[in-house]
């Protein structure tokens, strides 16, 4: 299976105006957002190979990545509603 990076706008390819406007507006969520950008980078270069890691450190790395995800995605979803 080929490495793929997650970012933000190909997660979310329905949101992508929201997204965008999420990050231009909203300093905690634009925050998130490179949080999540910066996890999803470390993730790509250890599975690589690039970088060595621990597989507990990777997997603990993953779930941060999904629970930031999951932050991103409720307030990307509250906002859409407005």
């Amino acid at each position: 299976m080929p490495l793929e990076h997650h970012p933000l706008n190909r997660e979310f390819p329905e949101l992508k105006s929201q997204l965008r406007t999420m990050l231009a507006a909203d300093g905690h969520f634009a925050r998130l957002a490179e949080e999540y950008e910066e996890l999803d980078k470390r993730i790509y270069e250890a599975e690589s190979g690039r970088v060595a890691m621990d597989e507990i450190l990777l997997l603990g790395l993953k779930m941060q990545r999904v629970s930031l995800k999951d932050e991103v995605a409720k307030i990307l979803n509250d906002g859409a509603g407005r």
